[in-house]
């Protein structure tokens, strides 16, 4: 297991970048935002994948007042993506950016997936945020087309990250980390269980990435310096997932 702290965002040299990524259930800002800004920020993420934004009255002043207290700015997703979301650093060059809607099941939720693509540096990556179905035959056909988005994204590394609403062992959460490294599995760091805040005993978010990208250390940050206990317990009903990943320059 990774210990210390995770590395800082960084560009190397020879083109590729240090990224420090985070997943977050914010349960549509509900619960404590002042808290749920302060963990964010401590953090220090260039990307933020959301799940659970905001999406009916005043969603967008909503998402940026959330940006903003956590300086980044907004990248894409919210009520148009059907709850997931991206924010940013301003560290991150914007080539485009998606919102998908997956097909409704009669009687289930709504569910899409929020895309970019970015640039740090000479690295290019793209980037989903999900959350998928409570219904486990919905569930796996949303795997399905996680993987499919991501390979339409046309880049060569990619991260996705999110509230699977399925623990490791689950067939979609086994689908998604045969095609995919699950960061956490590849390099644990710190926390391992996602939910809930008051008693954690299971894991059901997670950042998964395409092989060529490293890896540096992937986990719930209990612990870190600057992320409370107190701001984890009153931010949302999920804990967050911080990963550091190493994405290689692009050969484009």
């Amino acid at each position: 297991m990774v210990t210390g702290s995770l590395p800082n965002s960084r560009t190397e040299p020879d083109g590729s970048a240090v990224v420090r990524v985070l997943s977050y259930n914010i349960r549509s800002m509900r619960d404590d935002t002042a808290a749920l800004a302060r963990v964010i920020a401590a953090c220090d993420p260039d990307l933020v994948l959301i799940q659970e934004a905001p999406r009916f009255f005043r969603w967008r002043k909503k998402l940026a007042r959330l940006a903003a207290a956590s300086d980044l700015v907004i990248l894409s997703g919210g009520a148009s993506a059907a709850g997931p979301a991206l924010l940013c650093s301003l560290r991150a060059t914007v080539e485009r950016t998606e919102d998908v809607l997956l097909p409704l099941t009669p009687g289930l939720h709504r569910r899409g997936f929020a895309t970019a693509v970015v640039r740090f540096g000479g690295a290019r990556i793209g980037v989903l945020s999900c959350h998928l179905s409570l219904q486990k035959d919905e569930r796996y056909a949303q795997g399905g087309m996680l993987l499919d988005r991501l390979a339409a994204l046309g880049v060569e590394h990619a991260v996705a990250g999110g509230d699977l609403n399925e623990r490791p062992g689950g067939r979609t959460f086994r689908r998604l980390a045969e095609a995919l490294q699950d960061a956490w599995a590849t390099k644990p760091w710190l926390g391992e269980y996602t939910s809930t805040p008051a008693d954690p005993h299971q894991r059901i978010d997670a950042i998964l990435a395409t092989r060529g990208v490293e890896v540096l250390g992937c986990g719930v940050p209990v612990g870190m310096p600057g992320v409370s206990e107190d701001d984890l317990r009153a931010a949302t009903d999920h804990l967050p997932v911080l990963a550091a990943l190493r994405v290689p320059a692009a050969r484009d």
